[in-house]
């Protein structure tokens, strides 16, 4: 009879131990789909080994390009005077650049009205005197004018650390990327590139805070029932 007891009792060992696996199993199989996902984190490499259970894929954040190369509206004599849209460099290569100008009230010839307040910058410190269908970096290689961010970042670079972190300059989209994308501006769609401080404006109404409103209207209303001309019958 006791050995008969053993017996029982190590089957139900057994059985209970088989039960947990079983349980274990079917828990790891049964895991949620956003958890048992098989997406890789942003910038793991394709193939790089078994991908970690991760939330769903997060939503692309596009920054908007700067402006394009600019071009200018002008009358050649090639072409029988009739306007024409002709590059920088078309004016700029026939005479040798001012690399002092830092004013545009000297411009007695072209560009004249345009309001230049940056700095003790010259115009060449930004734009490339080599070419003029680009700008110039600090240390004096070409940048395409979409990329105008990277050339605003050598100066600003405060502006550009909070940029990057997500509290300087807009955007529109989604916050959580988990649920839709992110479009963010650049520097010179909030910013004159000649003249980049931003000009002190008012506000034109005030902001509302509904609760402050209401306590407001409450306190009039009060002050209301509770003057002499309001107990008068």
């Amino acid at each position: 009879m006791a050995r008969h007891r053993v017996l029982v009792r190590s089957s139900l060992a057994a059985f209970a131990l088989a039960a947990a696996l079983l349980g274990v199993s079917w828990l790891l199989h049964a895991a949620p789909p956003e958890v048992a996902t098989d997406a890789r984190a942003p910038g793991a490499a394709a193939g790089a080994g078994a991908a970690s259970p991760v939330s769903a894929p997060l939503h692309a954040v596009h920054i908007r390009p700067g402006p394009a190369t600019p071009k200018v509206l002008a009358s050649l004599p090639q072409t029988g005077g009739t306007p024409a849209m002709v590059s920088c460099s078309t004016c700029h290569a026939t005479r040798r650049p001012d690399l002092t100008n830092a004013s545009a009230e000297s411009l007695n010839e072209f560009h004249q009205g345009l309001h230049y307040r940056h700095g003790g910058l010259s115009c060449l410190s930004c734009h490339n005197a080599a070419n003029y269908d680009t700008l110039r970096r600090a240390d004096g290689t070409a940048l395409e004018y979409p990329h105008t961010i990277q050339l605003c970042a050598q100066c600003h670079g405060p502006q550009y650390r909070d940029y990057l972190n997500g509290s300087h300059g807009g955007m529109t989209g989604h916050w959580d990327l988990r649920v839709g994308g992110r479009v963010r501006n650049t520097c010179t769609d909030c910013h004159d590139v000649h003249a980049p401080a931003y000009p002190q404006v008012q506000p034109v109404f005030p902001p509302q805070d509904r609760g402050a409103r209401q306590q407001r209207d409450r306190a009039a209303a009060h002050a209301h029932d509770t003057s002499p001309h309001a107990a008068q019958p």
